[in-house]
């Protein structure tokens, strides 16, 4: 028999890590893990994050004890990983951290940080994009975000983004507590009042939670401005398919490094 010679392929391991303790919200997370296009050698995992983390994260205080549950739960093993998305829409302190410990050999990003690079890719002259969130606490928080990731003073304007709308709701409230109709009329009244700041042609779905969502933001694009508009103009960026979408090709990228 003659000898073969491997020319190719790598087996890719991506870890799509939930700082919150909610075994719900990673559940809902996976349909969407399963309708993103990847090679069929790349493993995607799933981690939520142990009890001692908040089961929503709201505000800072839940962003920072899930930075400090999670590292004393998952450090040690993320290099089992080539790249992690952290599953939370927020300027997490996590996505540093895991960078300065395991960026050298992982690739490490944010649904956060992937969103905004992907909905930006997006724009046209003269169009911008904007995020529907949950509670109120994140308009400045994600605003103030946006700015300094774009390396903006967080005084200043963007003129393509058109800011944050909340819908009032907590992550969690997503997958249960709420009745779905309740969830429904809030993620499309906050959708609205983004559209309303003209030219927004991409919406960013700005929580881990809304993951399988988009139907209804097209649904209130479509009652303010018509079907053309929300199914074959406005783009829709849930953060989790960006997430995995951005770690794939960061990964993609180190590989060609020649020391690797």
């Amino acid at each position: 028999m003659s000898s073969t010679t491997l020319v190719r392929g790598k087996g890719t391991k991506i870890l799509l890590l939930n700082p919150n303790s909610s075994t719900s919200m990673t559940e809902g997370m996976k349909a969407v893990i399963n309708d993103v296009d990847l090679s069929h050698s790349t493993e995607v995992y799933t981690y939520t994050a142990p009890p001692s983390s908040p089961a929503s994260i709201n505000d800072g205080k839940d962003i920072e004890a899930s930075t400090a549950a999670v590292l004393n739960d998952l450090s040690s093993v993320i290099n089992r990983y080539d790249g992690v998305v952290v599953a939370c829409f927020s300027v997490h302190p996590l996505v540093p951290r895991l960078q300065v410990i395991h960026g050298r050999d992982c690739a490490i990003t944010g649904i956060f940080e992937a969103s905004v690079l992907t909905a930006t890719s997006l724009l046209k002259v003269g169009q911008k994009w904007g995020i529907v969130t949950t509670g109120k606490f994140w308009e400045d928080h994600l605003s103030d975000g946006v700015k300094t990731f774009l390396g903006a003073n967080t005084a200043d304007e963007i003129a393509k983004f058109a800011g944050v709308q909340s819908t009032g709701l907590n992550a969690s409230d997503f997958h249960h507590g709420v009745d779905p109709a309740v969830v429904r009329q809030k993620l499309k009244v906050a959708t609205r009042r983004l559209l309303e700041a003209w030219d927004v042609h991409v919406i960013v779905m700005g929580c881990a939670g809304m993951a399988g969502l988009e139907d209804i933001i097209r649904e209130a694009a479509k009652e303010y401005l018509g079907e053309e508009f929300a199914y074959s103009t406005l783009h829709v960026i849930d953060g989790v398919r960006a997430g995995i979408m951005q770690v794939d090709h960061m990964i993609r990228n180190q590989r060609l490094r020649p020391g690797r």
